[in-house]
């Protein structure tokens, strides 16, 4: 099988911690490939998510590097082979490939912990809302694919309607429920539909005020998605020119120090829910 020319996010990962765990036990890739009975190439490929092992393979390399993590191991496990094909796939080449990776992150998560300051989460969004953030964007740079964003971005909601939803924590900002994103009815049946979602098992909203002290160092518009143990977990930020994953234990463990943070001055989940429907009412 020939080398991916763009391995996805979850590929790539694999790859990833397969380098960490061959430095970890001090093996160069060509003295592990060599002991492996890989060529240097394949070793090269393997770990930049280019071409895939099996879970027969990923345990071989496992065991060759000294390591008896078993969850982490597992975990592991879960990425290798061919991987049933999710929903988001039917949407390649007309999105993103950054938008298909979040999409595979959030269904595979364990657990979906979301921070949003000025909008909506999209896992909560209205398709109304959808298209009318958008619509504030000057005409030359409005996406001409709205329609197939406005669709990925409800389908990506379905992951809260499975049978087996991860559990998701949204904490909003005050300054988002406030954000005056579409007419009077599109805001107040977005805010209707975020006190209705946190009525759903599995599903928390939690509301930071305006009025939280000690916020001012906390703007960071994320989602934190649990992997199978933690040390694959993934962080997703938003940038200009699209979605930037983080998983470096050091970036993964500032990110869950700013959820303390947040949870700490949050409002409780029903004061959240009154809240919410105080602002809907306003509309």
């Amino acid at each position: 099988m020939p080398p991916r020319n763009n391995p996805t996010a979850r590929q790539a990962r694999l790859g990833t911690e397969l380098r960490k765990m061959r430095e970890r036990a001090g093996l160069t890739a060509r003295e592990a490939a060599a002991q492996l009975g890989v060529t240097p190439m394949r070793m090269s490929h393997i770990e930049i998510g280019r071409l895939g092992v099996s879970e027969e393979r990923l345990r071989k390399f496992a065991m060759h590097y000294g390591c008896s993590d078993s969850a982490y191991i597992d975990a592991l496990a879960e990425l290798t082979g061919r991987q049933e094909r999710g929903w988001w796939e039917k949407h390649q080449g007309l999105l993103p490939q950054r938008s298909l990776d979040l999409a595979a992150l959030e269904w595979h998560a364990s657990g979906i912990d979301g921070l949003q300051i000025v909008h909506i989460p999209g896992l909560l969004q209205t398709e109304a809302y959808t298209r009318a953030i958008f619509s504030h964007m000057p005409q030359e740079a409005r996406p001409s694919n709205l329609d197939a964003i406005v669709d990925f971005r409800m389908r990506r909601q379905e992951v809260l309607d499975r049978e087996d939803p991860p559990p998701y924590r949204a904490f909003i900002h005050e300054a988002a429920l406030r954000m005056k994103v579409g007419d009077r009815n599109v805001v107040r049946q977005q805010l209707e539909l975020i006190a209705a979602r946190s009525e759903r098992p599995g599903t928390t909203v939690r509301v930071v005020p305006f009025s939280a002290e000690g916020f001012v160092c906390m703007g960071y518009a994320m989602q934190y998605m649990a992997g199978g143990v933690p040390r694959l977990d993934t962080v997703q930020i938003d940038e200009v020119h699209g979605s930037v994953f983080l998983d470096a234990q050091e970036e993964l463990e500032r990110y869950r120090a700013v959820l303390r943070t947040v949870d700490r001055l949050a409002l409780g989940v029903e004061a959240s829910r009154d809240f919410v429907r105080s602002i809907a009412r306003e509309h």
